[in-house]
Order: C-alpha cells, then structure tokens, then sequence
C-alpha cells in the first residue's frame, strides 16, 4: 500500500540529491552499498543497548538510499537484472538486522523471550513474504497481489515504534508500549499477507496449468 504512495511522492523528492551524487561521480551500486551498511550499523550497534531513538535516526537517514539507488539508475539509463539483484538481496540483509537488533535487545536487558520471539517471526516472515513473491514469479506467475503489510509497512511501523519508544530517555511517558504492540501489529499482518501471497499462487498456478492442458489436449 504504501510503495504505491511514498515511492512516488520520495522518488520525486530525492531526484536532485541523486543527480548531485551522479555528478560527483558515486555510481548505484555504491549508494546501496553504503545505503544497507549504515542500516547494519544502526540496528546492530543501537538497538542491542535499548537505544532506540538515536538507531531509528541513523537507519532512517539511510534507508532513502533503496529510492536513491534506483532514481540514479533510470537517471543514467543504466536499469539493470544486477542493480534489482542486488537491491533486493540488500535489502533483506538490512531487514534482517533491524528485527535482529531488537531481538537482541528482548533476549538481554530487554528481558521479555516472548517479544524476541516475535522480532524473531517479524524477521523470518518478512523474508519468507518476500520469498513468495519472487519465487512465483520464477516459475512465471504474476503473483497479482499486494497484500496487507508489505516491506514498506514493515518499516514504517517498525521504525516509527522504535524511534518513539525511544523518547522514554528523555523523560516522555508510557512510549515504551509501542514497540511491542508495532511487534505484534507486523507480526499479524507479515502472516496475513504470506497467506495471500500463497492464495495467490495458488489460484495463479491452478489458471495455468488448465491453460497449458488445454493447449495440450489441443
């Protein structure tokens, strides 16, 4: 739902600054280099230490980098099957070490087995999602849906829990309850969203095969 609104309305926003990197000589493939490593950073480095809301800020300030990377590549016309690769592949890992960080934090001093366990889920459903997806479309699938929570929903409920959870250090209360519930909310929805991505195929694959046997029997 909300790639369809805020790529366009980013992509729009970040056109100079990825004309400017394209100028200064930065190619695509770097900027999603740098782009997933300072993401890495973020989750692992912060989050472990319950320091949510100076991660959130790190993360966030690169996580633009999966728009950037893609506008420098239609600006250069240099769209390519190793820039999605590549793309795609990265953002898993940083998706990996954003519920990973917050796994660490519940099995140490955030003290709480189950909510590592649900980061644990959020993270393994969330590629499982992504998985689908790809894997339907491998073996020539349209896999037509989009389903109810998606990498982008994924991050924004994440991040946005994450960062105000992380206001109870400087003194706001009750934030602290959010980053659970947005664990419970990604959860709920990454599971009803791998259901109808598996409906999907289903059906799809179904179509398919009574095309391909009636064209056989043809």
């Amino acid at each position: 739902m909300l790639n369809k609104y805020a790529r366009a309305f980013f992509t729009r926003v970040l056109t100079p600054f990825a004309a400017l990197l394209i100028r200064l000589g930065v190619s695509p493939d770097a900027v999603t280099l740098i782009g997933t490593g300072g993401v890495v950073a973020g989750a692992l480095i912060f989050y472990p230490r319950g320091e949510f809301f100076w991660g959130t800020v790190v993360i966030t300030l690169f996580v633009f980098s999966d728009l950037v990377d893609g506008n420098m590549a239609r600006q250069l016309g240099r769209s390519s099957r190793w820039g999605a690769f590549l793309d795609s592949t990265l953002d898993r890992v940083a998706d990996s070490a954003i519920f990973g960080g917050l796994a660490l934090w519940y099995a140490g001093h955030g003290d709480s087995l189950t909510l590592c366990a649900m980061a644990i889920f959020c993270l393994a459903s969330g590629q499982v999602v992504s998985y689908t997806k790809a894997r339907g479309e491998a073996i020539g699938l349209p896999v037509a849906v989009n389903g109810l929570v998606e990498r982008a929903e994924r991050l924004v409920i994440t991040l946005v829990a994450c960062g105000l959870s992380g206001l109870h250090k400087f003194g706001v209360p009750g934030v602290e309850v959010l980053l659970p519930i947005a664990l419970w909310v990604v959860a709920i929805g990454s599971a009803v969203t791998l259901g109808q991505r598996v409906v999907t195929v289903r059906r799809e694959s179904a179509e398919a095969d009574a095309i391909a046997r009636g064209g056989n029997s043809a």
